[in-house]
């Protein structure tokens, strides 16, 4: 997809030929992109005080720097657990006040948008919603930090028009993040398309995560998935991490373990560091 061809399908608010910089997204002390490596870690979904104060302080003492809990649940059965909603944002916030770690949580509806702009530090747009334009539109008008997940059959041009979405309504501050595409493959919950991240970067000057516990639906799968994120170009990574797996509301045959997380991390410095970057 060379220069002509971005310009042609009307990308020039991603586009690295317009933008040649690598941008860097600012959330208080913290910053994605960069030299720097973010690890964004916490449960899939928030399920007790207890729970998620439990892991915001296990992963921030293993490194993490922001904490990821989902609130309100898109999911597949209309009988599975649908998150907490405005209960668990609270208990989010008592975590971020103990931990101090931003929170990053993910916005279904317009109808939460100003609880989030006071609560949240990164609003996390997910992959069934990627292609909601008039949800983009609207965090397009404001400030706040957007994660955008790639939706599950999206190509990566649907992808960088979905950001361009956003970032033509005014908000500079978006983070791009691959987790995973549907194929004919069944033996991982999706397949993680590694190759995305240096091809996203190629095209635009965007930061990009992965989330290898979506991307792939194993927790097994998650440490060397991670690695290899790292080592072809990420800026970071979105982890669930769970005390409990087993006794998970929500995927816990995804999340790795406080325990392992901390492995992993002491993993990863080394992989950082082969790399020239910073974690």
């Amino acid at each position: 997809m060379n220069r002509g061809k971005l310009m042609e399908i009307g990308l020039n608010k991603v586009n690295r030929n317009l933008h040649p910089i690598n941008s860097t997204i600012n959330i208080g002390e913290n910053s994605i992109g960069s030299n720097n490596i973010t690890i964004i870690a916490g449960p899939c979904s928030v399920e007790s005080e207890e729970q998620i104060v439990n892991i915001a302080e296990r992963v921030k003492a293993s490194g993490a720097t922001f904490l990821r809990g989902g609130v309100f649940k898109p999911r597949t059965s209309p009988y599975s657990f649908q998150g907490l909603g405005e209960n668990g944002l609270e208990l989010l916030k008592i975590a971020k006040e103990k931990t101090g770690l931003p929170i990053v949580t993910e916005l279904m509806s317009l109808e939460y948008l100003d609880m989030f702009l006071e609560d949240v530090d990164v609003i996390q747009i997910g992959a069934r919603n990627m292609q909601n334009y008039p949800l983009l539109k609207e965090v397009g008008k404001i400030k706040k930090p957007v994660l955008l997940k790639r939706g599950m059959s999206a190509t990566i041009e649907e992808f960088l028009m979905a950001a361009e979405y956003i970032m033509l309504e005014g908000n500079e501050n978006v983070i791009l993040c691959e987790r995973g595409i549907r194929t004919f493959e069944r033996y991982t919950r999706n397949t993680l398309d590694l190759s995305a991240v240096p091809i996203l970067k190629k095209l635009s000057h965007l930061p990009v995560i992965v989330d290898p516990s979506h991307g792939t639906g194993l927790w097994w799968l998650v440490e060397p998935l991670s690695k290899a994120a790292i080592a072809v170009g990420a800026d970071g990574l979105i982890i669930e991490v769970h005390n409990d797996p087993l006794n998970a509301r929500c995927d816990g045959e995804q999340s790795i373990t406080t325990g392992r997380f901390q492995k992993l991390m002491e993993s990863l410095k080394l992989i950082a560091k082969v790399e020239n970057k910073i974690l």
